[in-house]
């Protein structure tokens, strides 16, 4: 059936405006479509057909889906690639399952299972989209002879003096932006965000006057690959000796219990300690190669300051380096579900750094601290993972 034949007078003209708006290229264009099987990306791949484009629909299978298929609230599980391929059908564009299973385990369930067994709490969905999705799936879009690759991120995608520029999405309940810091200049050139101008609902319901059957499907909670969200299983599995038991230490050194593996714990966790001391006590650091769980009290878990590893930058100026030099002032987000707060950037234990201008709580190695502009708090300036912290003195 031909993209033009779906629901031809129906879909609101504003949203298909919208996504040639967000996509700025001649219609006939082609544009790769990047299929989760989901609500979002379904309807990114239909707005863009609808605006005139010439869409190819890719979904990547990115683990063993006739095992996964039974997996609710997973994002890539079998049922997922089946609801893609059906909805590609009847928006009439072609459609193509990639099998990235392996490449998949190693890029980032490895290093999921890594990350924990070093004591640190990890974020695979950023490292899916810095290498799965946004490395390895954008080689296969230019295979195909595509000009760009839409996702259905809810993050915006701006031309701004000096080239294009990642903004935070106009929903700031559906923002995005945190899970894609690490997305290049080269790559956010390439990428386009259809979706990152509307709110949710218009989505949805964009997709039942579409007549998708994905219209009222639940979004994904769970990380894709840990089954009914019990990551310890994962990581038992793959690295067993992150199992093996250790002490429970305050911080002023006495041992206050015993644990069953490093990797059941993560920084600011308050319950499931099975230790007292009378005050309330949360986990201040992870001393993997000891094996302790270090503990304290809350104002324990203030941070003055981190270091980052593995750093992208796409802010003004050529580098880095060159803005930990002028400690230019950023908004440092250290977690999705928390506000950028004020700080400067610098150098921090030897690494680029930043520096608050309050303490934060509860900062973890292996989460993404992502930058944000204090001047145009959308903008996005890059990131890193977080390597250390500087308690509060």
């Amino acid at each position: 059936m031909p993209a033009s034949a779906l629901a031809p007078d129906r879909l609101s003209d504003g949203l298909v405006e919208a996504a040639r708006e967000a996509v700025r290229l001649p219609p006939g264009t082609r544009i790769v479509a990047a299929m989760s099987g989901g609500v979002d990306s379904t309807v990114t791949a239909a707005l863009l057909a609808r605006a005139g484009y010439d869409v190819v629909g890719v979904t990547l299978q990115l683990y063993d889906h006739g095992a996964a298929i039974q997996k609710k609230g997973a994002c890539c599980a079998g049922q997922d690639i089946h609801d893609a391929r059906t909805a590609a059908e009847a928006i009439g564009i072609p459609h193509y399952v990639l099998d990235y299973e392996s490449r998949f385990r190693q890029q980032v369930i490895e290093d999921f299972a890594d990350s924990y067994l070093r004591g640190e709490t990890p974020i695979p969905c950023i490292r899916c989209n810095q290498t799965v999705k946004f490395r390895d799936l954008l080689d296969v879009a230019r295979e195909l002879g595509a000009e760009a690759m839409a996702t259905g991120h809810y993050v915006r995608r701006e031309e701004g003096p000096a080239g294009p520029e990642l903004h935070r999405a106009a929903d700031p309940a559906r923002d995005q932006s945190y899970f894609l810091f690490a997305t290049t200049a080269e790559q956010l050139a390439y990428l386009r965000f259809p979706l990152g101008g509307l709110p949710k609902p218009a989505v949805r319901a964009a997709a039942a006057e579409l007549g998708l059957a994905v219209a009222e499907k639940p979004d994904s909670q769970d990380i894709c690959f840990v089954p009914e969200g019990r990551y310890t299983t994962v990581i038992d599995r793959l690295r067993p000796q992150g199992a093996e038991p250790g002490d429970i230490v305050h911080l002023d050194g006495r041992v206050l219990g015993r644990h069953e593996g490093v990797t059941r714990y993560t920084i600011g966790q308050r319950r499931g300690l099975n230790v007292a001391v009378g005050d309330p006590l949360f986990v201040v650091r992870i001393d993997a190669d000891a094996r302790q769980v270090v503990v304290g009290p809350r104002e324990a878990l203030l941070t003055r300051a981190l270091s980052l590893k593995e750093t992208n930058w796409i802010g003004d100026g050529p580098s880095l380096e060159d803005a930990v030099k002028r400690q230019r002032p950023v908004l440092a987000r250290v977690r999705s579900t928390r506000e950028p707060a004020p700080g400067r950037l610098g150098v921090v234990e030897g690494q680029p750094g930043v520096v608050f201008a309050a303490p934060e709580e509860g900062v973890a190695p292996g989460q993404a601290c992502v930058l944000y502009a204090p001047e145009d708090d959308t903008r996005v300036l890059g990131g890193g993972f977080i390597a250390g912290t500087v308690r509060n003195l």
